[in-house]
């Protein structure tokens, strides 16, 4: 049987990144979408683009295209875009995939998921950039790439794109716990992800608040998408599956 999978990227990102994995869940004869987010295409406003227009982009994009039973996919901020796409559409939705992903509260902005040095920098960063963040290389390399050569790492930063700040720091607003939510909900983490630190981790700390969920584990930086596309994309098919 043919399911509907829609990813949606993480910060610095576009869809075109996530097309890699896409081809490993279509070979499984499933239907991808990876649409790229308000923000994050070549012309959209890096200092007006809010968390609100993020979310409402993916809207558009899956009323647009009339799709429904979505098995829903997020990577990193993607968790912030999926988690506001599931409180107002809900209806068009199968279940939702956290892949190292925030899960935020009612209130909460991604930065109140992570550690206070990344605030700092991402602070100093838009301030000297209109409003756009970058990720240094060196952290990037180091924490978010880790089980790549500097070949891979390097070419895969060389993708990115700056993104904007205000998603980041904008407060989701949510009309009920995503705990609450009547959807299938899975979190998949990757063993070897330490873009944030293992003191402050993504599971269980984030991913238990998905209430009832699915756990799917694999060997893995924070970037499988670049170093290890079709294991990722295994993971996320057991993710995923009813």
């Amino acid at each position: 049987m043919s399911d509907t999978y829609v990813l949606v990227h993480g910060a610095w990102h576009t869809g075109a990144e996530m097309e890699a994995v896409a081809d490993g869940l279509r070979a499984a004869g499933h239907t991808v979408h990876c649409p790229t987010v308000a923000g994050n295409n070549p012309g959209d406003s890096r200092a007006n683009t809010g968390l609100d227009d993020a979310i409402a982009s993916v809207v558009r994009y899956i009323e647009g295209q009339d799709l429904t039973q979505v098995r829903l996919v997020g990577h990193s901020y993607g968790g912030m875009v999926i988690s506001g796409v599931a409180d107002r559409i809900a209806a068009r939705l199968r279940r939702l995939v956290y892949i190292n992903a925030f899960v935020p509260l009612d209130g909460e902005a991604l930065n109140d998921m992570v550690p206070p040095h990344y605030v700092a920098m991402f602070d100093a960063v838009a301030a000297a950039n209109g409003n756009a963040v970058t990720l240094p290389f060196e952290i990037w390399r180091e924490a978010f790439i880790n089980d790549a050569d500097l070949a891979l790492a390097q070419s895969a930063y060389d993708q990115l794109n700056p993104h904007p700040y205000r998603t980041f720091t904008d407060k989701i607003q949510l009309k009920q716990p995503l705990a609450a939510l009547a959807l299938g909900k899975s979190y998949v983490n990757c063993l070897q992800d330490t873009a944030l630190p293992h003191s402050l981790p993504w599971h269980p700390r984030l991913s238990e608040r998905l209430g009832l969920f699915r756990l799917v584990e694999c060997p893995g930086s924070h970037e499988m998408f670049f170093s290890n596309p079709l294991r990722l994309a295994q993971a996320i098919l057991e993710a995923g599956r009813d």
